[in-house]
């Protein structure tokens, strides 16, 4: 392009942007001087400076103009990881998760993080998966990256037991990619995969599990499946004490007590009093609101269960 000709060619200016982000030094291969960049990014002009050498042409930038200004900010070989990648790849994540664009280059670059754009420098670059045009790190390694700059047990709980039920990845592949990278952050990531591994499948669950290591009781079965001695179906209990026969069930207000799910709850209670199963059952927020309170009911329904079977009903 000669100099002049992108004032009076927008739309050739476009097509050789990121879907309207381009470099100052892009720029300057077309002809526009530095000091006309630095003149059209003032308050009034058309373009605005996204990051330090990035410029958007106009108007509010939207998710997909971000991510390009953080690539083009970082150098070729940079790749999307962190939240951003994970949400791509097609989770929701925590919502308390933060909106900085988390990216990996070499070791070897020199680029820093700055503004929106958080820069990782790791000897450990992954292959990258390309969605919707953008590289990506892989989603294990993008759910790990955001899980160890995590401070608070909640959403590590959330974005990882996410990643297992709703992004099909296994909890040993989670570790394994744990166990290979940095320890920095992985402790609560360690903590929580400790308790998927055991067969959590929600948040809830994992919670139940910190609950029952209050009670010294005997580790029950998670997530087991019961039948009776024909092979019929009784229930999956959250968890299940095999020895006293004792079914606990964390059971949601919100999804049991509608009509058809309260029926549902209903008939498996009954499945479960006639194989002779008692069950406890617990709404999920109480476990984190009345932790110690929940133990003691566990305890005290644990030990009424193991009397019973030490104490038969003897038939008339």
């Amino acid at each position: 392009m000669r100099s002049g000709e992108w004032a009076r060619d927008h739309e050739a200016l476009y097509k050789l942007s990121r879907d309207g982000v381009i470099t100052v030094a892009q720029l300057v291969e077309l002809g526009v001087s530095k000091s006309t960049c630095f003149r059209r990014c003032r308050p009034g002009q058309p373009w605005q400076r996204l990051l330090p050498g990035v410029l958007l042409g106009s108007g509010r930038p939207t998710r997909r103009q971000v991510v390009e200004g953080a690539l083009l900010y970082s150098g070729p070989e940079a790749i999307v990881t962190g939240i951003e990648a994970c949400r791509r790849h097609g989770l929701r994540g925590p919502k308390s998760a933060t909106d900085r664009i988390h990216l990996l280059v070499p070791a070897s670059c020199q680029v820093s993080s700055t503004g929106y754009v958080l820069v990782e420098r790791t000897t450990r670059i992954p292959r990258p998966v390309v969605v919707g045009g953008v590289a990506m790190a892989p989603l294990v390694r993008a759910v790990l990256d955001e899980c160890r700059r995590f401070t608070a047990r909640d959403p590590v709980r959330a974005l990882l037991t996410e990643a297992v039920q709703r992004g099909g990845l296994k909890p040993e592949v989670l570790i394994r990619e744990l166990e290979e990278g940095s320890d920095r952050g992985s402790a609560l990531p360690r903590e929580v995969l400790r308790d998927v591994l055991r067969g959590a499948r929600s948040v809830a669950e994992i919670d139940a599990m910190a609950v029952w290591r209050r009670t010294g009781l005997p580790e029950p079965l998670w997530n087991h499946e019961l039948r009776d001695s024909g092979g019929r179906y009784i229930g999956t209990p959250d968890g299940y004490f095999r020895e006293v026969r004792l079914a606990w069930e964390i059971d949601s207000y919100d999804f049991h007590f509608a009509r058809t799910q309260y029926a549902g709850t209903l008939e498996r209670n009954s499945r479960y009093a006639a194989e002779g199963i008692l069950v406890l059952q617990t709404l999920p927020s109480r476990l984190r609101s009345e932790p110690w309170k929940v133990a003691a009911e566990l305890v005290t329904t644990y030990d009424a269960a193991e009397l019973r079977q030490r104490s038969p009903l003897l038939p008339d």
